[in-house]
């Protein structure tokens, strides 16, 4: 089974990975020894053995044991794991202002073609990010790595969309940020925005975006897919 990124391990088990990576294991099978690992762990066999059980019971790493040690190999979520931390590490020290967040495809409750539709906030759709949008939002549950980092979307100079009224309501402002959408295949969707009310009740860990297409057609997605946007870039 799929396991979600960033899922059920903690910095230990991160820094064996960053250790094995380091040693060639993102590009195929690297054998090792636990007491090998324990020596640069500066740990005991026993505690480096079960960092390694732990990553192969969550997916993040597959391993074959031999006479001599074993063979393990990071898995694709071992590696989204390893860019995750690599990113928000980025975003710390390099310029530029680009927040990396990682989650899967799921379905919404159809409000958002509804919104999308009304002429107040269409109107200013098309004049502030330069196209119509499809009538529909993909909408991304995030992983708990992300979910922490979303925060940082706030210091993003966000597109403002104002609030409206008409006879028989008010309509609440929204912010959009421009992203780029990656699949899992790495095929990349460019003219995204995210949009979110600009007071939300929405839970942290939903992401809502919109572009002129379907972005479920454009790219193949499934809900449960796992996809990773770039807020704020371009």
């Amino acid at each position: 089974m799929h396991q979600p990124v960033g899922t059920a391990i903690g910095n230990d088990e991160r820094e064996v990975l960053r250790l094995l990576a380091l040693e060639g294991g993102l590009e195929g099978e690297l054998k090792i020894s636990c007491g090998a690992l324990a020596d640069r762990l500066d740990a005991s066999n026993q505690t480096a053995s079960r960092r390694l059980q732990r990553l192969e019971s969550t997916g993040y790493l597959e391993r074959e044991t031999v006479v001599d040690g074993q063979w393990v190999t990071i898995t694709d979520d071992g590696e989204h794991v390893l860019r995750s931390t690599y990113e928000t590490y980025k975003q710390i020290f390099e310029t530029g202002r680009t927040v990396v967040l990682e989650g899967r495809v799921t379905g919404g409750m159809g409000e958002g073609s509804h919104y999308i539709s009304l002429p107040g906030y269409k109107r200013q759709f098309e004049d502030r990010l330069g196209y119509e949008p499809f009538l529909g939002t993909l909408n991304i549950e995030l992983e708990p790595d992300s979910v922490r980092r979303r925060q940082a979307t706030t210091a993003l100079e966000p597109i403002p969309i104002d609030g409206w009224e008409d006879e028989d309501r008010t309509y609440g402002p929204a912010v959009c940020l421009p992203a780029v959408i990656e699949t899992g295949d790495g095929e990349r969707y460019t003219d995204a925005h995210t949009i979110a009310p600009e007071r939300t009740h929405h839970d942290e860990d939903k992401l809502e975006l919109i572009a002129p297409e379907k972005l479920r057609d454009v790219l193949g997605l499934a809900d449960d897919d796992l996809v990773t946007v770039h807020v704020g870039d371009r």
